[in-house]
């Protein structure tokens, strides 16, 4: 790429319209302010306009399937945000069903750049180097952890890892998961992190809770999140600081919400962006002991609220937690209880830990990420040849 010219970059805009607060659709955001101040970007959008419940017609449910019959490229023309393909992500995986293979996708006349899919999808833009971010393993490693259909998605994985020209991730435990799991050279896959960049917009009262007199946790009910064992392990250490879950019902969340309630445990709904932010950084802790992640938002988010932070040491998480949180064995009730009491009694530890967060959050700044990135697509456009891979942060 000659000196002084800008980056031609482009991402899909499905995770962008997922719910607020969810990790992947803070990935996205954060991947759309980086790639715009990084060079030229845009989205490539479904283009469906309408509610998504509304009924189709059998005429329309026809074209559409039969849409996937072949596997012919389909056209994404020119939009004034960018690129348009009609249904695109929906027909994508009705097409990997029927075909095993990635749709591709034609672009209009222009230069080629880059194309950076949020998520793993079966799609590939012709023409363009693709990127792919594969999130975590965590459905091919712990199925049970999941809803996700582990061999469906072994094949999907399998089959991007055989199209793409970078495949990204978000934790060096997430890369080498995913790399052991897909049998590739590790370096293939490439941590570039996350951009985290928390900003209060209210006050945690707003929700009828008292500043610094509460524990938090903040994440969907699904058996992965560990909300049983946490809520016994609340319940067994006799503090006195209520324990606050904020999340809306996930994956077998019936089978949690009971036991949630049994424990005196004060549950929110899902919240927008700013009162979760709110709530965040009005916690005494936030407690996130989890099974399994590919990063953990919700620790680099109380880290820089300046909010000492109680997190699992195994994974991702002990790796982006830095040394700057409590670490338990998740699945030791008794530790995580024993936790507690520390985190709760001891003024001069939440303090240290709140410090070293703020300093550890740093590592996740926008600023940070988007540097990362800039080095992953500097090396994709070296050559025509094979693209070499190497880790960026």
């Amino acid at each position: 790429m000659p000196a002084g010219s800008r980056l031609t970059l482009c991402m899909d805009a499905r995770m962008l319209a997922e719910s607020a607060g969810t990790g992947v659709a803070t990935y996205a955001r954060g991947l759309r302010a980086a790639q715009r101040s990084l060079g030229d970007a845009c989205l490539l959008t479904d283009g469906f306009v309408g509610r998504m419940g509304e009924r189709r017609s059998r005429s329309e449910k026809l074209r559409r399937w039969l849409a996937t019959r072949r596997d012919v490229p389909v056209a994404a023309p020119s939009a004034a945000e960018g690129l348009v393909g009609a249904d695109i992500f929906r027909r994508a995986q009705v097409h990997f069903d029927r075909h095993g293979t990635l749709m591709r996708v034609v672009p209009p006349p222009g230069p080629a750049g880059i194309m950076h899919w949020t998520y793993p999808v079966p799609i590939r833009l012709c023409g363009w180097r693709n990127v792919y971010t594969i999130h975590d393993a965590i459905p091919l490693m712990a199925p049970d952890l999941s809803p996700i259909d582990p061999v469906r998605h072994r094949r999907l994985l399998t089959a991007i890892a055989g199209a793409a020209d970078g495949i990204v991730t978000v934790s060096a435990a997430a890369r080498a998961d995913i790399a052991a799991t897909l049998n590739l050279d590790p370096g293939r896959v490439v941590d570039c992190g996350q951009a985290v960049s928390p900003v209060v917009a209210g006050r945690a009262g707003a929700a009828g809770l008292e500043p610094g007199g509460y524990f938090l946790f903040c994440g969907s009910i699904e058996p992965r999140k560990n909300l049983i064992r946490l809520a016994a392990a609340w319940a067994a250490s006799g503090v006195t600081t209520p324990l606050v879950v904020v999340g809306g019902d996930g994956w077998r969340a019936e089978t949690i919400l009971p036991a949630l309630d049994a424990a005196g445990v004060i549950r929110l709904p899902y919240l927008p962006t700013a009162d979760l932010h709110a709530v965040q950084a009005g916690a005494r802790g936030v407690l996130f002991p989890t099974l399994a992640e590919g990063f953990g938002l919700p620790i680099i988010e109380a880290m820089g609220f300046g909010v000492p932070v109680l997190t699992s040491r195994y994974g991702a998480t002990a790796e982006v937690a830095g040394g700057a949180a409590l670490l338990v064995d998740p699945t030791d009730t008794a530790a995580i209880a024993d936790a507690i009491r520390r985190l709760d009694g001891d003024a001069p530890l939440r303090a240290t830990l709140a410090s070293a967060g703020r300093a550890r959050s740093g590592v996740y700044a926008p600023a940070a990420f988007a540097n990362r990135l800039a080095a992953l697509y500097a090396t994709m456009l070296v050559s025509d040849g094979p693209h070499p891979y190497r880790d960026v942060l």
